[in-house]
């Protein structure tokens, strides 16, 4: 009997311990999840940029300023807005030639951006073709000779590309064009996109409009083909030098881009 009350006396010590471990980790969830609810009930966005560091202790720290939004609550309305935006070719009268040019968007998007009169959320931009991309970066026309050079080193043209850069030795897959569509997948695209693949003859009008662009597809994946940018105030945020830019890959052409804007007046 006397070993059993001490037996029950250890166990009741032990769980006094582990409550007394337990309870205060419980009021500190529980305080976190009350914290949490009341910011997710605020709605509020925070807005934030790095400006400029300062050094403490050794250590740089990020120097922050912050913009608080309204919350949805407080604005007007709610807006979703698509746009099929067709961008021109700068380079008008110059043939396409797979050759790689830049086109700045900003301007077009800012236009969208104030006609919706939308003042909090997101611009999405996406590219509408396989061998454009959507980037962000500055308008500068020596850089864009840089950027033509460079991806055109990385990922040098087919030697059967009309590309002045084409690169004798370089083939890709892509472009063997007189065995394709070499599955039904592809014969299935052909035909959803009004080229009828079962007929010889159109088979060869596909065949002959089809250009040697392997290069064009792979340089687009490097870059991206979509672009989100916040607003705030009815402004995006972008930096002084940054431009919102469509990279065309196998032009100059012609190309569409689509525009997105999701936010509130």
């Amino acid at each position: 009997m006397r070993n059993q009350m001490k037996y029950y006396k250890l166990n009741l010590c032990f769980l006094r311990q582990i409550l007394l471990v337990l309870i205060p980790a419980i009021h500190t969830t529980n305080a976190f999840v009350v914290s949490r609810k009341i910011a997710i009930r605020a709605n509020y966005c925070i807005c934030s940029h790095q400006t400029d560091h300062e050094c403490i202790d050794g250590a740089a720290k990020p120097i922050i300023q912050s913009t608080v939004s309204p919350s949805p609550s407080s604005l007007a309305k709610p807006i979703c807005l698509t746009h099929q935006v067709l961008i021109p070719t700068t380079q008008i009268g110059v043939p396409p030639r797979q050759a790689i040019s830049v086109e700045d968007l900003t301007p077009t998007i800012q236009t969208l951006l104030q006609e919706s009169g939308m003042s909090h959320g997101t611009v999405n931009v996406i590219s509408r073709h396989t061998t454009t991309a959507i980037t962000i970066n500055e308008r500068e026309s020596r850089l864009a000779s840089d950027m033509e050079q460079y991806f055109l080193n990385l990922v040098p043209p087919d030697e059967r590309s009309i590309c002045e850069a084409s690169q004798q030795g370089t083939r890709y897959l892509h472009n063997d064009i007189d065995v394709r569509p070499d599955s039904a997948e592809e014969t299935q695209r052909c035909i959803e996109n009004g080229w009828n693949v079962h007929d010889e003859v159109e088979l060869q009008k596909w065949r002959d409009q089809e250009p040697i662009n392997a290069h064009s597809h792979l340089i687009s994946m490097i870059l991206g083909s979509s672009e989100s940018i916040p607003v705030v105030d009815g402004k995006m945020i972008i930096g002084q030098w940054q431009s919102v830019l469509l990279v065309d890959l196998d032009g100059p052409r012609d190309r569409t881009v689509g525009v997105q804007l999701i936010g509130f007046k």
